[in-house]
């Protein structure tokens, strides 16, 4: 048997759950690039990022940088054909390190190069920043701003670390994290902030469903809430119970989240069961009761 039980929350801050209107905010780009890409599938691709929010995406197929999200509506934050210039340039210097290091391990096969780097503001002053390349799922060299130099991770990354620093790439790197990174986050959020500090109450539905052992797992799915940070459990009669699984806080395609958390009780059982959902957005935990077979409501106040 299952219930559907939709409930609108919208609430006020709950203090002690993290949201991004602290004055923390990052930019970084994620890159992909494969020896061998499957058929329709690009050799390269970027991602960019304004907190964990994606606003910008370039691929080798279509060769275009574009913007993602609610970005596709503003105009001026980005010069999308000088970015996308950017673009091919980055990927020509992503593939060739990565036959480079193809090479230095003799190995022609298969293999993928990620690169991960950005930089992070707090009231507005930089306050941290990595960049870091990982070949087949393994750390290959990372960025220290503070010696500064390029530490290897993986035995070949030995002649990656040569090549790249008699090349005077140390100097251009820690400028880049710690100033041209800041001062291009800094004009971002003239056209960002509001977005990135909303506060998007979750909404929540239930499911019932009976299972092996003649054993009820009661379901409760918090979505559609910004910003990430989200905490949920269940009670009977006002105390708390063993939870039976957590669901992973997962975005979804608007740039919202979504999770659940289950309880298995006995297929008898009708409760009183209640589930508790707290949220940056809310003033308190929102105590949803479920009820066997009948539909219940709550909506709050902002």
């Amino acid at each position: 048997m299952s219930t559907m039980v939709p409930v609108l929350l919208s609430l006020l801050l709950l203090l002690g759950l993290a949201n991004t209107q602290n004055g923390h905010y990052s930019l970084s780009f994620h890159y992909t690039g494969v020896s061998r890409p499957g058929a329709g599938l690009p050799s390269f691709q970027a991602t960019g990022y304004l907190n964990d929010q994606a606003f910008l995406h370039y691929d080798s197929g279509s060769g275009v940088a574009e913007p993602l999200g609610p970005w596709t509506e503003g105009k001026g934050m980005v010069d999308w054909e000088k970015e996308t210039q950017l673009q091919k340039a980055r990927e020509d210097f992503f593939m060739k390190t990565l036959k480079e290091i193809m090479g230095y391990y003799n190995d022609r096969g298969n293999h993928t190069l990620q690169g991960r780097f950005g930089c992070e503001l707090q009231d507005n002053n930089y306050c941290g920043a990595f960049w870091t390349y990982i070949y087949d799922g393994r750390e290959y060299i990372k960025f220290i701003t503070e010696i500064p130099a390029w530490f290897p991770r993986q035995t070949k990354a030995v002649f990656t670390k040569e090549k790249w620093e008699t090349e005077g790439s140390v100097q251009w790197a820690k400028a880049y994290l710690e100033e041209e990174c800041p001062r291009m986050l800094q004009n971002y959020l003239q056209y960002s902030k509001t977005f990135l500090d909303r506060q998007d109450a979750p909404s929540v539905s239930f499911t019932s469903q009976v299972g092996p052992g003649n054993l009820k797992t009661l379901k409760c799915l918090a979505y559609n809430f910004y910003p990430r940070p989200v905490s949920m459990y269940w009670t009977q009669a006002g105390s708390a119970v063993e939870t039976d699984e957590w669901g992973a806080i997962v975005p979804s395609e608007d740039g919202t989240y979504h999770s659940w958390v289950t309880v298995k009780v006995p297929s008898s059982d009708t409760g009183p069961y209640s589930c508790h959902v707290q949220h940056s957005s809310l003033a308190q935990p929102l105590i949803v009761p479920w009820n066997e077979g009948q539909e219940s409501g709550a909506v709050g106040t902002s």
